[in-house]
């Protein structure tokens, strides 16, 4: 049996899974403490259960123990498999040393989530130097694919788009939504100087002009790039921008801004945010259930 439980601000999502697994929904009961400590338990039972936590871990440093808590739990209390359902799977850009001395976090998030979990499912993780995440993970970590969903909402929403990356690492990307759509793309040249001062490069746009700009990204954070990316689109004469991303991240604040340079702003539902009109339940459900069936676990 299969009981889905999610971590504060993920019950929305944990409704929807356990809604197209069949499963039971489980409730967490979560709490601070005065001195800031956390308090967590489950309210039904788990033992002999396959236990599904979600988690996306857009603000890690302060889920993280909660999560590890939960999983804990659940191992005490006897289930039988327990998975990490992190839509939005954090600490994957520090994936090299830049400077001496520094943690490389990506490895070390890793270890930590790998303690507690039989099997990690997420969607779309920041894979730029890693091949995989069996490069990072030793249990089972499944990283699905959003790039069909996103080229999906292109198709019915979008007439004669180009897509946009506004940088090297944005190109595996964009070069996948753009095949999947049939459009044409192009990707920039990103000048960082600081986390919000940014510039980007845009060549060879003179040979689609008239068409709708659609800057593609996976994640978008201060969303600096994406305003940098929509200037000079817009410099170049490009009258409707659009951006479409996997997992939103950013500020109120900063969304207002980007709104600002942007016309339309849409991503998936992997971080609750008002533009997140592509929902992911459906597809990580189908990851889950396969993946369970395989193990003898459901």
């Amino acid at each position: 049996m299969t009981i889905v439980c999610g971590l504060p601000g993920n019950e929305a999502m944990a409704q929807q899974l356990a809604t197209i697994l069949e499963a039971q929904l489980g409730h967490i009961e979560s709490r601070r403490f005065p001195d800031g400590e956390s308090y967590v338990r489950f309210e039904e039972d788990v033992d002999r259960k396959h236990v599904v936590l979600v988690c996306t871990l857009a603000h890690p440093d302060s889920q993280i123990l909660r999560l590890l808590f939960a999983a804990d739990a659940a191992r005490d209390l006897g289930a039988r498999m327990i998975t990490l359902v992190a839509p939005y799977l954090a600490y994957m850009r520090q994936d090299r040393r830049f400077r001496s001395g520094e943690a490389i976090s990506s490895r070390s998030f890793a270890r930590v989530l790998s303690g507690s979990f039989d099997r990690i499912v997420t969607v779309s993780p920041h894979l730029h130097r890693y091949k995989a995440l069996s490069d990072l993970y030793p249990v089972e970590a499944l990283a699905l694919d959003a790039a069909p969903l996103l080229a999906a909402w292109l198709a019915s929403h979008v007439a004669r788009p180009l897509l946009v990356g506004p940088d090297s690492e944005s190109e595996q990307w964009v070069g996948r939504v753009a095949r999947l759509a049939g459009a044409p793309y192009v990707v920039g040249r990103k000048l960082r100087s600081g986390d919000r001062d940014v510039s980007v490069e845009l060549p060879g746009l003179d040979a689609f002009a008239g068409r709708h700009a659609i800057i593609v990204d996976d994640v978008i954070s201060s969303g600096a790039t994406v305003a940098a990316t929509a200037g000079r689109l817009r410099a170049a004469g490009f009258a409707r921008i659009g951006c479409l991303a996997v997992h939103g991240l950013q500020s109120g604040r900063d969304t207002a801004t980007l709104l600002e340079k942007v016309d339309a702003l849409v991503t998936t539902d992997s971080v609750a945010n008002d533009h997140g009109a592509i929902g992911l339940a459906p597809l990580i459900a189908e990851a889950v259930a396969q993946s369970a069936a395989a193990s003898l676990v459901v």
